[in-house]
């Protein structure tokens, strides 16, 4: 009901109300004055009378109570609208203020950004950093812009490729030929060693490094991909999900980093630092980590599939379930490392270290382990079927129920080892050191052991002799007699 109608309505009930209450009046004092009734009478209708009049005035006094308490209902209702509508309206004036606020320090920030000054360029990228934090809203975009400028002013060189000797001499006739091809053989590019990175991408690297990762959009990644921050000091960063494909961050600080989840596939971290690193299910497939340092790094889960981790150092680094197919570990130090349930097809690990690491039930099918150092590793479960383990030190391991079908155990060190229920058969253990070891209930048949060495050998049983191909060179232990061989192992080759 409109405010008009409801004064209307008002208007007519007093009318009304005052029309009843004059005509109740009239008609009392009218009953009072009839000269027929008694004196007693006429006071009794009089008291009546003023009575009724009490009622009605009172009646008339609580409406108009009533109507001026809905006026002022109307009037408070109509303040509260008023005072919403400015409120909505001082609201609105603010976001609009901060809106040119938010618009005038992008504009001059980026504009900053492209200014000839490095000092000039710094001050911008902090700006928009505080523009961030201020204002959580365009966190985002901000760090797209960072990431941009980073892609833009450093991007990866291509690799010269080296010069033809026909180029070459196509270009050179006279004497100085050696000269002329000494200056065509040069690298131009600065080796990662040498390299210093821009302070201003250094900068905005920093920005990025430090954000509130929680205002990250959903499902979106910031992109770094083919950018070249040789040397970037990112420790501690938080760079989840960043996406770093064909980046070169050789001899980068990446000490205690958060690259969780982020895709590194065909990136270059020579030389580079990730002591204590969180790589948890990233991506790293085809990277080079040669040299790098991954001491007590977290890598579980993560995909290195034909990685480059060549003389990496791993030490009590955590490849849980990580894949490793095809890649490149030699001479890297794996010490105490977790590769249990790894993924190890066709990985070289020639002259690894891998003592005291955990392996067990990890895949090393056809794996080349030459001259690797495998001594106290748990190799409970592993298979090792078709391996590579040539003159590889293996003492004290544990094998026990390892798969080692067909593999290349020629003149390894296994002395002291845990053989028992392993599968060795068709293996070549021909010349291998057995001292010590325990083949309870190893499964030993075709097993090549010409010149072997069981002396000492724990829980060996002259039916599992009798499977395997050996000869007067194989030395037995002392509780099996020789007469319990096969006649083929005492005839002279």
């Amino acid at each position: 009901m409109s405010a008009k109608k409801t004064d209307a309505t008002l208007h007519w009930l007093l009318t009304i109300i005052l029309i009843v209450a004059l005509s109740l009046i009239l008609i009392v004092f009218a009953s009072t004055n009839i000269e027929k009734l008694s004196l007693q009478q006429r006071i009794a209708n009089k008291n009546q009378a003023l009575t009724t009049t009490a009622i009605v005035f009172l009646g008339l006094a609580v409406a108009l109570n009533a109507y001026y308490a809905a006026k002022r209902n109307q009037v408070m209702e109509r303040n509260a609208i008023t005072a919403e509508k400015t409120l909505a309206i001082g609201i609105e004036n603010t976001k609009l203020t901060q809106d040119k606020l938010i618009a005038e320090r992008f504009i001059g920030s980026i504009a900053q950004l492209g200014h000839e000054k490095v000092e000039t360029r710094i001050g911008a990228i902090y700006a928009l950093e505080r523009i961030a934090q201020d204002f959580p809203q365009e966190h985002w975009t901000i760090m797209e812009i960072l990431t941009a400028f980073v892609r833009e002013n450093a991007p990866v060189q291509p690799e010269r490729k080296p010069q033809k000797p026909e180029d070459i001499m196509a270009i050179d006739f006279g004497k100085n030929r050696d000269r002329v091809r000494r200056q065509q053989s040069v690298d131009y590019s600065l080796s990662w060693e040498s390299f210093k990175l821009r302070t201003d991408i250094q900068a905005a690297l920093t920005v990025i490094g430090r954000r509130n990762f929680q205002q990250d959009r959903e499902n979106q990644k910031l992109d770094l991909r083919n950018t070249d921050i040789r040397r970037v000091d990112l420790a501690g960063g938080k760079l989840q999900r960043v996406d770093l494909r064909g980046s070169d961050l050789c001899g980068a600080d990446l000490r205690e980093v958060d690259l969780s989840e982020a895709d590194l596939d065909g990136a270059k971290l020579i030389g580079s630092i990730l002591y204590e690193a969180n790589l948890f299910k990233a991506s790293l497939r085809g990277v080079n980590l040669n040299r790098a340092n991954l001491n007590l790094a977290n890598l579980y889960g993560v995909n290195l599939r034909s990685a480059n981790l060549c003389g990496a150092s791993l030490r009590s680094a955590n490849l849980q379930a990580a894949n490793l197919y095809k890649a490149n570990l030699q001479q890297a130090t794996l010490k105490a490392a977790n590769l249990s349930g790894a993924k190890l097809f066709l990985a070289n690990l020639q002259g690894a270290k891998l003592g005291k690491t955990n392996l067990s039930s990890a895949g090393l099918t056809a794996a080349n382990l030459e001259g690797a150092n495998l001594n106290g590793a748990n190799l409970q479960g592993a298979n090792l079927n078709a391996a590579k383990l040539q003159q590889t030190d293996i003492y004290f391991a544990n094998l026990s129920e390892a798969s080692l079908t067909e593999a290349d155990l020629h003149n390894a060190n296994l002395m002291g080892a845990n053989l028992s229920l392993a599968t060795l058969d068709e293996a070549d253990l021909s010349w291998a050191n057995l001292m010590g070891a325990n083949l309870s209930g190893a499964h030993l048949c075709d097993v090549k052991l010409t010149g072997a060495i069981l002396t000492g050998a724990k829980n060996l049983e002259s039916e599992q002799i009798v499977m395997a191909l050996g000869d007067w060179t194989t030395r037995l232990p002392d509780y099996i007699d020789y007469i319990e061989a096969p006649a083929s192992w005492l005839q002279s080759v």
